[in-house]
């Protein structure tokens, strides 16, 4: 699952959302090549818990739910809003680099509670950003979206294109969150870079995202929804190589970065259902849909920025998704 790399920092890490999808990921890379990595997490039921337990179990070596520390990481049970905790955990854990990685995820659950995620996306962010500034960080990358382009046109999109007329709260706060992040870099000389995540997939995915629902529905025989009766289209990104993105920013300590990270190659979401079929072994049954709001019809990364850092996506669709079915059955133990 961790993105391949040799090189070794022996730093010390905290990243946020350590027991999330691209999280896990991540830490595991981090500890792989040598550093040590204090993880916090809340393992709130947003989705089932269980997920991420059993995530840590397979990515960490010795991981157990009631250890703490072993094994090159640090995990802490607790909630980024916790200004106290955070803290003592910069204080004790003598924090280098954070990659900053915890949110409320989702465009259409933003739309039922937008003040929670407001108060996690921009007001926990804004903690942690101080708490950078005191204990000296030498490098803040965090999680932005492609969601803040909204319905921006003009396509591949670039980092320099307008974004103020986001489309959903969540949106809206990623959008902040680069806002505040500039404030940072400029007033602070604190060394931060965004990462626009450009629709993220792959095995230990989250339950809500689409290859989830859809390979979950199918299998089951059950119909899924195909939105704006399939007339949309992604860059969709693997993990493997977000996760490459995320440790190649990391360690570019760039004085200050807004970066788009996705696929090098549109698809359209019919193409993503069919190779879906290709490998589950069954035909979904198609319920066609309106766009839902809060959602866009296009979504492509002009990816040159990052790619001058020497990042490139690797992973086509057309494995991505075989290794994401693989995993599903394995773990929910479907035939």
């Amino acid at each position: 699952m961790a993105a391949k790399t040799t090189k070794r920092m022996n730093q010390t890490v905290l990243v946020t959302g350590g027991a999330g999808f691209i999280g896990a990921a991540t830490t595991k890379a981090l500890i792989d090549r040598g550093d040590r990595v204090v993880m916090i997490d809340n393992f709130n039921d947003y989705y089932d818990p269980s997920l991420k337990e059993d995530r840590l179990k397979i990515f960490l070596k010795g991981y157990k739910k009631s250890a703490k520390c072993q094994n090159g990481y640090v995990l802490y049970r607790g909630d980024i809003r916790d200004a106290k905790l955070l803290d003592k955990i910069f204080k004790k854990e003598k924090i280098d680099k954070v990659v900053h990685l915890a949110a409320m995820a989702g465009v259409r659950s933003s739309l039922l509670d937008p003040g929670l995620y407001v108060d996690v996306n921009i007001v926990a962010t804004t903690i942690l950003l101080d708490l950078a500034v005191k204990y000296k960080i030498k490098n803040f990358v965090y999680a932005s979206s492609s969601s803040v382009y909204g319905n921006n046109t003009k396509v591949p999109f670039s980092e320099t294109d307008p974004v103020d007329t986001p489309i959903s709260p969540y949106a809206a706060t990623k959008k902040a969150d680069e806002l505040i992040a500039h404030v940072y870099s400029h007033i602070h000389k604190l060394p931060t870079t965004g990462l626009r995540f450009f629709t993220v997939y792959g095995p230990w995915g989250r339950p809500d995202m689409a290859l989830f629902m859809f390979t979950k529905n199918i299998l089951e025989g059950k119909a899924i929804n195909v939105f704006n009766h399939g007339k949309m289209s992604r860059n969709f990104t693997y993990v493997d190589d977000i996760v490459a993105g995320v440790l190649t920013t990391l360690d570019a300590d760039l004085p200050y970065g807004l970066m788009n990270i996705g696929g090098d190659k549109e698809e359209t979401l019919l193409r993503f259902i069919e190779v879906i079929e290709e490998n589950t072994g069954k035909k979904a049954k198609r319920r066609l849909m309106p766009m839902q709001p809060g959602d866009v019809k296009t979504t492509v990364a002009d990816i040159r920025q990052l790619r001058k850092l020497g990042w490139k996506p690797t992973t086509r669709i057309e494995k991505g998704i075989k290794s994401f079915v693989e995993w599903y059955r394995g773990y929910y133990k479907v035939q």
